[in-house]
């Protein structure tokens, strides 16, 4: 079952969501941005200003997920405006963030990521996997820009949407399995075995 903006609220205060934000948040004083907070049926993330990183070529190097090469991954720059903070992702290539919000979900439910639509129409694709249920921590977020265009994408700001399903209780859940992505903080965490 997909839960609602009311199951979530409560699971919120038992802290499935942190910080949690109990109405979507379109404007910060005077100004516009992207939505972030509680949904009817689904929660945004925000892109933490921490740490972003781009995806570089790197001649001889061959990006192998069981041996992952950090040299492959480029610190992008903070950028800001009177639009606020970002990080450029280039055209036609691909980088790594991570959500502000610390998840930690029960037993009893897994989630999934999907992109804001805002996002979408400037060719960005969160290709985000699932959060599994007894997983906890900030999610590493990743983007695809299909443009050839740069694009700016805004720290601090509604990045993706969480869905959360309920579920009858797993047997082995990803906390009691010791899965290898449990409690990332607030960095990057590469593709390890």
């Amino acid at each position: 079952m997909l839960l609602n903006d009311s199951e979530i609220k409560k699971l919120a205060k038992q802290g499935l969501i942190t910080p949690f934000e109990p109405k979507l948040v379109r404007r910060v004083e005077e100004t516009p941005v992207l939505s972030y907070g509680l949904s009817s049926y689904g929660y945004d993330l925000r892109l933490s200003a921490k740490e972003f990183k781009v995806f570089r070529h790197v001649p001889g190097k061959v990006v192998d997920p069981k041996n992952f090469y950090a040299g492959n991954l480029e610190t992008a720059k903070l950028h800001a405006d009177e639009s606020g903070q970002f990080f450029i992702l280039p055209g036609r290539s691909y980088g790594l963030g991570v959500a502000i919000e610390r998840l930690k979900l029960p037993d009893d439910i897994s989630a999934i990521c999907v992109g804001k639509s805002t996002y979408a129409r400037c060719g960005i694709i969160a290709n985000l996997t699932p959060a599994e249920a007894g997983w906890a921590g900030h999610l590493t977020l990743e983007f695809s820009n299909a443009s050839a265009a740069d694009c700016r994408l805004y720290a601090n700001e509604g990045i993706v949407q969480m869905l959360f399903f309920r579920g009858e209780p797993c047997e082995t859940c990803y906390s009691k399995r010791k899965g290898k992505y449990q409690g990332q903080t607030q960095r990057i965490v590469a593709a390890k075995v």
